[in-house]
């Protein structure tokens, strides 16, 4: 029958027609996608020959997702709802065919369809949420038709994928093909439908499922409950629990009025902006002037420091198969720090997250070691040892001595100079940055720092590693801190000074969490650890709050009081004596203290790190305004719903920005002076994200 479009094919294997949509790289439902299935399934309906319909997709998946792109550029006619309403009215039985992936809008298709079958390994899943969005082509009212309201909440309001098996057991397929027979075994499935005469099994009369939610009224509210935590500041999820709901107490097209609805309520919402944003900054993060260089093959990683770094650092390799061998100093360290890895691997597998079998496959591919020699025969090294230059450098001056020629050297400093670093080796070009964020097995950000030397193929070959070992990589030049500590150094320092001034710290703390900051400055100060934040107590002098609370035998969490006072579980309290402590220093320092409003304590926290941002970007340490976002929405937890700094500020608007800016200079003085950036942005009407998209001259020539 031949070609429907450029990307749609309809043929026939006797009284059933396959329509095919090869669209890579993932079969978005783009608009050309949406004219051809919509062309063949109305060319199969006219067609007296035809007695039933098989949707598959080439390449490497089904329906992947929905066009993402038409989100910000404008949703194009005719939409997914109109194309499944074809699909769901056809008189002839229409079988989805399921490999790879169906998510999104493609799960949502599948629905549509009148059967389902996959191959053992397809996946499925409602993603929207990470988007900020719920699905908006009747993915809220058919999923809880087929597998049960409590799955389907489960699915949508958490945006988890599962298996072909499970689908298959919650209803979701109809049966599973073996692998490399799919369009056989759905032509022959559609065939036995015929001879069986089987009635038209749209999930949209279904409703026994809903019934049984019908006799729990409580599980909304339930789900709500158990979910607060995970869902806290985020609108998609409520959103998504009163869709389905929908689906529970109304007739499907009234749910389907509802979810419309309570979908466009989101996706002219701020958060699905700059969630949709986040998701387009990751990816673009990905993208640098060294996408060219030939990249190298990394075969084996060492790893110099089995502290709590190190042995993070070194699951990363480990988790993807790669050999690891891991240096320290004495036996009892090198012994903690193998245990440690192990209690990780085998915590992981009693929650069920991995087979037990892994955690030996895992550790018999880390080799433990006293002497840097045993590096000698990898092709990456990671250094990941006391963050002090001396230190560092002595350790770079011995791999210079051990490493094999074309290793690459890595520093995981988080504020040194790496150039400095380099220079002590006699290969400067093949010396990079990867600034691992603690810890560094669960963190998924990663700063590549290149260093003015650093060859571009070692640049290449780091972020290549970066998506294999599932991290948000973002490319930075050397400056005190790259990006995220750079940045929310300015925080910090603003979070102190508003302290010393007249508020509190779980003032400070209470205004960031509820911007959807997960943790509070000081909170987050207590967990790391007060006396590894630049304390020694061999020179402490009470010059500083967190020197007087370390003095004091306040350590933070581990010693059950910071600045907060820690019960047996560690929730933290107000502690009077830290209160105590910081009125006294005030006192002592000359400092008067006066009231201070949580709108001052926000804009004092939030406008510096974007000013700071500004500068960054425009001294050529970022590529994009977007990868400072980047930085700190995988490296501090910004909250995605707010973008990131860079996000938050040309939402705001740039001219506001500028005026809090000086408003805050005039009271405060040279801390708060705008950034260049921001001043020539203002004047020509532009934003934080036009610089980015225009590649400032500065930042090309300082990256590439």
């Amino acid at each position: 029958m031949g070609s429907i479009n450029a990307v749609t094919d309809l043929t026939r294997e006797g009284d059933v027609a396959v329509l095919t949509v090869d669209s890579p790289p993932v079969n978005a439902l783009s608009l050309e996608v949406r004219l051809g299935l919509r062309a063949g399934v109305a060319r199969a309906q006219v067609t007296p020959s035809i007695r039933a319909l098989v949707i598959d997709c080439g390449g490497r998946t089904f329906f992947a997702s929905a066009d993402i792109t038409e989100f910000d550029s404008g949703l194009k006619e005719p939409n997914l709802l109109v194309v499944l309403a074809d699909i769901e009215g056809s008189s002839k039985p229409v079988v989805a065919a399921i490999h790879g992936t169906a998510l999104g809008g493609g799960l949502e298709l599948a629905l549509a369809c009148h059967y389902r079958v996959a191959v053992p390994s397809a996946k499925f899943g409602l993603p929207e949420v990470h988007l900020g969005l719920l699905p908006g082509a009747g993915g809220t009212q058919r999923l809880p038709r087929i597998v049960g309201v409590e799955a389907a909440l489960d699915m949508i309001a958490t945006g988890r994928s599962i298996g072909a098996s499970a689908a298959e057991q919650a209803g979701l397929v109809d049966e599973l093909a073996a692998e490399g027979t799919l369009r056989q075994h759905a032509v022959a499935f559609a065939r036995r439908v015929l001879a069986e005469e089987r009635p038209l099994s749209r999930v949209r009369d279904r409703d026994a499922r809903l019934t049984e939610a019908r006799a729990k009224p409580e599980l909304f509210d339930a789900f709500r409950k158990a979910n607060a935590a995970n869902v806290r500041g985020f609108k998609a999820p409520e959103n998504i629990v009163k869709a389905v709901e929908a689906a529970v107490n109304l007739p499907f097209d009234e749910g389907m009025k509802a979810e419309l609805r309570l979908f466009y309520e989101l996706y002219e919402g701020d958060q699905s902006a700059a969630q949709r944003y986040a998701f387009f900054a990751e990816r673009a993060a990905a993208k640098t002037p060294f996408d060219s260089q030939t990249a190298r093959r990394i075969a084996s990683v060492g790893v110099v420091g089995a502290g709590t770094m190190g042995g993070g650092i070194s699951m990363n390799f480990l988790n993807i198969g790669l050999p690891v061998v891991i240096v320290e100093r004495s036996r009892e360290t090198l012994d903690r720090g193998l245990a440690t890895i192990r209690a990780n691997y085998e915590t992981t597998a009693a929650k069920g997250r991995m087979r037990r079998e892994d955690v030996a496959i895992r550790m018999g591919l880390l080799k433990g070691a006293l002497d840097l020699v045993e590096l000698k025969d990898c092709d990456l090294v990671i250094e990941a040892v006391f963050e002090n230059m001396e230190v560092k450098k002595d350790v770079f001056r011995r791999l210079d001595d051990v490493a094999k020629d074309g290793a690459i050297l890595a520093t995981n400093t988080s504020f040194l100079d790496v150039n400095e670093i380099a220079a002590v080796t006699r290969r400067p070009e093949s010396v990079i940055g990867l600034h691992f964020f603690s810890p560094a097995n669960v963190m998924r950000m990663l700063e590549v720092v290149r260093g003015a030397k650093t060859d571009g193929g070692i640049v290449a070959t780091a972020m290549r590693l970066a998506k294999s070992i599932g991290k948000a990589a973002v490319l930075t030049g050397v400056c005190h801190g790259f990006i995220a500590n750079r940045l929310m150094e300015k925080r910090s320092q603003e979070a102190d000074a508003l302290v010393l001034e007249g508020a509190i710290p779980w003032d400070v703390d209470r205004v960031l969490y509820n911007y959807g900051i997960p943790m509070g400055q000081f909170a987050m100060m207590d967990l790391v650890g007060l006396d590894v934040i630049g304390w020694s107590p061999e020179a402490t002098n009470s010059a500083s709050i967190v020197e007087i609370l370390n003095e004091n035998g306040r350590h933070g969490q581990k010693s059950g009081r910071g600045f907060y006072d820690h019960d047996e579980k560690r929730r933290p309290s107000p502690s009077a004596f830290t209160e105590q402590a910081i009125r006294d220093f005030s006192r002592e320092h000359g400092i008067e203290r006066r009231a201070i409003s949580d709108d001052e304590i926000f804009e004092r926290c939030l406008y510096p790190v974007i000013n700071e941002g500004a500068k960054v970007l425009d001294e050529g340490v970022a590529l994009r305004s977007s990868d400072i976002d980047v930085a700190l929405l995988f490296g501090y937890g910004w909250p995605s719903y707010r973008g990131g700094p860079m996000f938050e500020a040309d939402r705001i608007g740039l001219p506001k920005v500028l005026e809090r800016l000086r408003a805050l200079e005039a009271r405060h003085g040279e801390r708060f002076t705008p950034a260049p950036l921001i001043e020539r942005l203002v004047a020509r009407g532009g934003r934080l994200r036009d610089a980015a998209a225009s590649g400032a001259g500065e930042t090309r020539r300082a990256l590439g």
